[in-house]
């Protein structure tokens, strides 16, 4: 429980990866406030899984992208507790199309979201943590921040954003006390990457060191270590997650086992 009596705001846990965080955060310890934008049901039911690990835990909807959203949200978590001790940046679409027809508002849409996003929450916390002189905020990014992805120009370009973000952040908030770091997940299983590609899992794996696709708990583990006091002096860095898959090289055989 190395986060009692912690207390963390997760965009974007309704689903996916957030789901993953949010449980992780209350196996700590940690009470959650569970963002989403329209997946009510997804958030309601994750609020009551938090509930039964025996931590304090309520949804609160809204658009990272619009300030007045954000506003409302941080508004409506610091109603329920006193002080918001850790944020994680979660929430993130995709707009998958080739660069040259990947329409202006799909690239609005995607950088509002990602970049945008994560921008408003991470001021918006900062201003409340710095009055207690400490905080952690936990950006997540991707294997597009080492390498880039193919159709996904946008998000590529978004998650390469938040990395370069996270390190200005944490250069600035330092004096604070505020921590701000990035945990950048290689290939995810989660119910989207099902749907997309239903050998996701085994085409990964293949090509995975650890021999393996990565879970949203592998994620929320790292976030979990990032929060506590184990990484105090740890800040403006980007802690990958992705079983070895974007740090080998592209080796002229099949596997480096060749």
């Amino acid at each position: 429980m190395k986060l009692q009596g912690k207390t963390a705001i997760v965009t974007g846990a309704s689903g996916g990866l957030g789901h993953g965080i949010a449980l992780a955060l209350a196996e700590a310890g940690c009470n959650v406030a569970v963002n989403y934008l329209d997946e009510q049901t997804g958030a309601e039911s994750l609020v009551e899984q938090l509930r039964a690990i025996g931590v304090s835990a309520f949804s609160v909807q809204a658009d990272i992208s619009a300030s007045g959203d954000v506003q409302k949200m941080f508004a409506a978590v610091l109603e329920r507790t006193v002080r918001i001790d850790i944020l994680v940046n979660n929430a993130g679409v995709q707009a998958w199309a080739p660069l040259l027809d990947i329409t202006e508002q799909d690239w609005d849409w995607v950088m509002q979201t990602n970049l945008k996003g994560c921008f408003l929450c991470t001021q918006h916390a900062a201003r409340h943590m710095r009055e207690h002189s400490q905080g952690v905020i936990v950006n997540i990014g991707s294997g597009s921040n080492k390498v880039p992805f193919p159709n996904l120009a946008a998000y590529t370009a978004s998650k390469g954003a938040v990395e370069m973000f996270t390190k200005a952040a944490a250069v600035e908030l330092g004096r604070y006390g505020i921590r701000v770091n990035c945990v950048a997940p290689g290939a995810i299983e989660v119910e989207r990457t099902k749907r997309e590609a239903p050998h996701f899992s085994e085409s990964w794996a293949h090509i995975t060191p650890l021999g393996r696709i990565g879970l949203p708990r592998d994620v929320g583990n790292a976030v979990v270590f990032l929060a506590t006091n184990e990484a105090a002096f740890i800040s403006g860095q980007t802690l990958w997650v992705d079983g070895a898959a974007f740090t080998q090289p592209r080796w002229p055989h099949n596997s480096y086992a060749d």
